[in-house]
């Protein structure tokens, strides 16, 4: 497993929805990238200059609403990834 470092979070992008709510399918081009997530890994945290480490405010399992274009997709074990900056994200879905 990928364990992030620093103030970074790995997170798995929901799927983009194939069809709209009239059921017309869409063209891959047509999709909007989605925005929200699970979070799969968190770091410790961002390090301040004086060397104290801040708390992450997001957990394992939380659903994530993030910057549109923010982070870095990766593939790891045949499975996408993205990696996120603490900061990127804007919100906790909460359920």
């Amino acid at each position: 497993m990928l364990k992030p470092l620093g103030d970074r979070v790995i997170v798995t992008v929901d799927k983009e929805e194939e069809k709209t709510v009239g059921g017309i399918v869409l063209a891959n081009n047509a999709k909007e990238k989605p925005q929200t997530a699970e979070v799969v890994a968190v770091g410790e945290g961002s390090i301040t200059e004086d060397g104290k480490t801040l708390p992450m405010h997001i957990k394992v399992g939380d659903k994530v609403l993030f910057d549109k274009y923010a982070g870095s997709n990766v593939k790891f074990d045949d499975t996408d990834y993205l990696i996120l900056h603490e900061k990127d994200i804007m919100a906790i879905v909460e359920k």
